[in-house]
Parts: structure tokens; sequence; C-alpha cells
């Protein structure tokens, strides 16, 4: 298996795990906004290291970058709130099934138009049908 899928399989274990601890500190602060503030903090400290050690250049560029580009914080600053407040009444395993069925879907149009610059991929019968028996096994899964 790439390193890339890899990367992204270990980054698919971990969403499961962020939601579990964070809806967890939320509980035990009394205040699911303060268990992700508390989250945003731990990860802007440490993608900050990161940005140290491979290249703060690339913050020169950060003034001539479009605007909307910074909408995906507001997506990050959504999931986490949501996924926070909803996780420990609704079960993290029935929020992470939404969040997956919302990536599903999300992902495919992005891909079949090129969204954001994404590389085209188009959505052919036999994509839908991977992605529909994803959704299914989801689904599957979920069921109690």
């Amino acid at each position: 298996m790439p390193l890339a899928a890899l990367t992204m399989l270990a980054a698919g274990l971990g969403i499961p795990v962020l939601a579990a601890l964070n809806a967890a500190l939320g509980t035990r602060l009394g205040s699911p906004s303060a268990a992700a503030a508390i989250l945003f903090c731990v990860a802007l400290t440490a993608t900050s290291l990161v940005v140290l050690v491979t290249g703060p250049q690339a913050l020169t560029r950060l003034a001539g970058t479009p605007k909307h580009l910074f909408a995906a914080g507001l997506f990050v600053a959504f999931y986490i709130l949501s996924i926070t407040y909803i996780a420990p009444t609704f079960g993290i395993g029935n929020a992470v099934f939404c969040v997956l069925l919302g990536q599903l879907f999300s992902a495919a149009a992005i891909d079949h138009f090129g969204l954001f610059g994404a590389r085209i991929s188009p959505l052919t019968l036999t994509r839908a049908t991977g992605i529909s028996i994803m959704a299914l096994g989801v689904w599957v899964t979920q069921r109690a």
C-alpha cells in the first residue's frame, strides 16, 4: 500500500478517536465549545511546529492567497464543534457514520466536477456503484 494511502488510513483511524476524546473533554468540562477551543490550541501549536520545521517561508505567500480558501477553517470548526456537541448523546459510531456518508457524497461531487482545483475523476456508473456499496457497508455496520 502506498505511503499516501497509509497516511490517509491513519487519518481515518484518528477521526473517531478525535471525536471520542473531544466529546469526553467537552463532557468533563461541561462545555463542548471550550473543548473545541482547546483542541484548536493544541492543533495550532502542533501545526506551527511542523511549519517551522518544513519551511516557514510558505507563509510569505499568505497575503496573495484567495480569501475563499480560508473557508476550510470554518468547515473544520463546524466539524469539531458538531462532533463534540453531538457525539456524547448520539454516539461516536452514529456520528462518524453520518460524517462518512457526507464525505462519500461530497468527495464524489468534488472529484466529478474538479471543484476547488481537485483532479477531475468523473462519476462513472462503476464509481457510483462502489460509493453506494461503501455507503451501504457503513450503514450496515451501524444497524443495531
